[in-house]
């Protein structure tokens, strides 16, 4: 696949440079709350595709007017009415993964919003024309499952500083994954087993909304997935196990059980609404047996 255009090169040139600035070279504050009221127009595609580039930084800065109401809203505008490249988008992928698999940020909000970012991406690879190649979805979905599964930082909203979320952020990477037609039954595996990772936690109650962000890419993957009910029987049963090993504190206990419930109740109640017979077939009998086991 030859996508060498100017966007790849631009963002090889930016970050050879050792730059990381917020906001961008030539972007005054000012000059982007103007984009930001002019609803992301940029009609030079060029420069789209180069600004998409340069506001990858921002996703990172402490600042959530510059983090969230500038770099991933425009970033969001830009993918979802199909502006940016697919050079772009693998320029993108390639910085937000190596933010994913490296250390955190000393403010922690690099890593959940290059996760945030790379829902985008992924879904960008199925809504329009697929531009990734099979290597390169089994590896971002790998390496989408092992910075869930890694997420210790379960700060979600703080006044003042706005959100990190990296549970959330990485459930809603998960989520476009498993949405992905081209995304085979051995990611669908990876997937879940970092759900179910997250999902049964036992070091922090869940407050800002985690477990229904968790249980949608389940949920979808109950619609599409090749796995059956025996398989899903088997998945609800882990996740509702008591651990093995050393028994846990009563502290312990309870707050995997709370997030265990919550996660189970959402889906219960998305699969009672649901119109879609398949996934309420395949799936509701376990949801009700696993409810029923933490009762």
């Amino acid at each position: 696949m030859r996508l060498v255009t100017t966007a790849i090169l631009l963002a090889l040139c930016f970050h050879a440079s050792g730059q990381a600035a917020c906001p961008p070279d030539g972007k005054s504050r000012a000059a982007l709350s103007a984009l930001k009221q002019d609803k992301w127009t940029v009609a030079d595609d060029k420069q789209r595709q180069a600004d998409a580039l340069a506001l990858l930084d921002c996703l990172a800065d402490p600042d959530p007017f510059l983090r969230d109401e500038i770099a991933f809203e425009a970033l969001f505008a830009w993918s979802r009415n199909k502006k940016l490249e697919p050079a772009t988008l693998l320029s993108m992928m390639e910085t937000l993964l190596a933010r994913i698999n490296g250390p955190a940020d000393a403010h922690g909000f690099g890593q959940p919003f290059a996760a945030l970012a790379l829902a985008e991406v992924a879904r960008a690879d199925y809504r329009g024309q697929p531009y990734l190649t099979p290597a390169q979805r089994v590896n971002l979905v790998n390496s989408a499952a092992a910075y869930l599964s890694g997420v210790r930082d379960y700060r979600g909203y703080e006044a003042g500083a706005g959100w990190r979320h990296g549970v959330a952020h990485a459930a809603d990477l998960m989520l476009q994954l498993s949405l992905n037609p081209a995304i085979e039954r051995a990611q669908h595996e990876t997937i879940l087993k970092a759900v179910a990772g997250q999902i049964a936690q036992s070091n922090h109650a869940y407050q800002f909304g985690e477990p229904e962000r968790l249980m949608a890419p389940v949920f979808y993957l109950g619609a599409r997935s090749a796995l059956e009910a025996a398989d899903w029987d088997a998945w609800f049963a882990g996740v509702s196990a008591t651990p093995a090993g050393p028994a846990e504190s009563m502290q312990a206990k309870l707050t995997r059980q709370h997030n265990v419930k919550a996660f189970l109740y959402a889906l219960y109640a998305s699969l009672q609404e649901s119109t879609n017979p398949v996934p309420k077939q395949k799936m509701l009998p376990a949801v009700v047996r696993a409810l029923k086991k933490m009762a």
